[in-house]
């Protein structure tokens, strides 16, 4: 049963955006200021309080991307998006996620992603996901178990990769439809979305896609196969049809970190319709890892920038996991915002830290949460004063050897069972000279909120 807080929130939300939708341009600004009204925590307030500045300004790129969402998507999907985002995922569930962490002493993540199979209908270049039993998937029972035990902890948001997750499309769906005060994201190469899957999204209301694209259709077809590239830009045709939200997940790497920072590629994603785009650099994760994919401290940096620059001009909202340490103050895993699950019910810190202590199919959620090794995510974050050198692999390799150690915790890779000493000695040499230019970096941001704190 909803509570009365939860019943209130929605229904003035309901009313914001149903008066919204009569004239979006008109009256965009008065539903940040009602949403604002039901916030909180004072970082939220904040947050509102800067999204009211940009909203009244037409010449804004976020006053573009949110006309855009308001007038060119299904009204009843973005209303759905709307309250579950707002109301269920930050005003309800933020508290309780902040209540349980200070009651079960552990980290508690605003989402939990996980891998409904281990099949893919693709075989990418350094993509790990090759290398698990094709066999290996969550039962719809355990995905569901999941879900009800994270909405206990205050947890509204639910990702799925893979292998490729919509493999199982109609189960993911059903799952969706059951909890529908949840928001759903895939992250898929796209060349499973057909017509009949776009109006499913749009008649199911809560779910959407992070299609994987790589750049160019050369840049594509060669990590992913001949052929994918039109496939996807097909599938962003059928979703912008039919109203679905959707945006790009991009891994940028040594051979394609230009490309994909570059006006051309976003300005083309915009155009197809995407309303945010998910950055990932490569990690050298697997026994076929590539150590020469890996970004130079130079393509680091002109991402860093490049993102910043583009949250600044461009009507999309862009994120960059390993460059935005700084928001999230380090590393995001390890249950402080996230975790993940893989296929086989392994319980890891992060998609890209295959280690564990337990399974999901043996332990609850927050059992899960309250094991070895995410005990020493909870107690060793951040890894570092410096905020963009978060991650505990690529930026700290020590401290993820250490903390595997300490935790006993076992490699979940079903061939190689890769070791955390070899694996963590791939990215000694790259977080030594990304160390160089981080620190510099760092410094001219503590200087620049400085000045911000003396304007004030």
């Amino acid at each position: 049963m909803r509570s009365a807080k939860e019943l209130v929130s929605t229904a003035v939300l309901n009313q914001g955006i149903k008066y919204i939708q009569q004239n979006p341009a008109k009256n965009a600004s008065k539903l940040v200021n009602w949403g604002s009204k039901l916030v909180t925590r004072e970082n939220h307030k904040e947050y509102a309080k800067s999204f009211q500045e940009f909203i009244n300004n037409k010449e804004s790129n976020w006053y573009q991307l949110t006309m855009k969402a308001l007038t060119e998507y299904d009204n009843d999907l973005v209303k759905n998006f709307i309250i579950n985002f707002f109301v269920y995922g930050t005003i309800i569930g933020v508290p309780i996620q902040d209540e349980n962490r200070e009651r079960y002493g552990c980290n508690i993540p605003w989402a939990v992603l996980m891998d409904p199979t281990a099949a893919c209908n693709l075989k990418c270049k350094g993509c790990w996901a090759s290398e698990y039993e094709q066999k290996d998937s969550l039962s719809n029972e355990t995905m569901d178990r999941i879900i009800r035990e994270g909405k206990e902890l205050g947890i509204y948001m639910y990702l799925f990769s893979g292998g490729e997750p919509l493999v199982r499309k109609k189960d993911l769906l059903r799952l969706a439809r059951k909890h529908d005060d949840c928001i759903f994201l895939a992250f898929t190469n796209g060349t499973l979305v057909d017509e009949q899957f776009a109006r499913d999204l749009r008649k199911t209301g809560n779910f959407a896609l992070a299609i994987s694209v790589e750049g160019s259709e050369e840049e594509t077809d060669m990590r992913r196969g001949e052929g994918t590239y039109k496939k996807v830009m097909n599938a962003m045709d059928l979703l912008k049809k039919e109203g679905v939200p959707f945006g790009f997940s991009t891994c940028y790497h040594r051979y394609n970190t230009e490309s994909v920072g570059s006006d051309e590629y976003v300005d083309h994603m915009i155009d197809k319709g995407c309303l945010f785009g998910w950055y990932f650099t490569y990690m050298p994760i697997g026994k076929d890892a590539d150590v020469n994919l890996l970004v130079t401290p130079e393509q680091r940096e002109y991402m860093y920038h490049r993102v910043r620059e583009m949250r600044d001009t461009k009507p999309i909202f862009t994120i960059d996991f390993w460059n935005d340490g700084e928001f999230s103050e380090g590393c995001i895993a390890g249950g402080k915002k996230y975790l993940h699950i893989n296929a086989n019910g392994d319980v890891e810190p992060c998609a890209f830290i295959h280690y564990s202590n337990v399974n999901i199919n043996d332990v609850s959620l927050l059992e899960a949460l309250q094991s070895p090794i995410f005990m020493q995510y909870y107690h060793g974050q951040p890894f570092n004063d410096n905020h963009l050198r978060p991650c505990p692999l690529l930026d700290n390799p020590e401290k993820l050897r250490q903390m595997v150690h300490e935790s006993g915790a076992y490699s979940t890779q079903p061939i190689d069972r890769e070791d955390v000493d070899e694996l963590t000695a791939r990215t000694v040499e790259v977080s030594q000279k990304w160390a160089i230019t981080a620190d510099y970096l760092w410094k001219q941001h503590l200087k620049e909120m400085e000045q911000q704190q003396i304007a004030q």
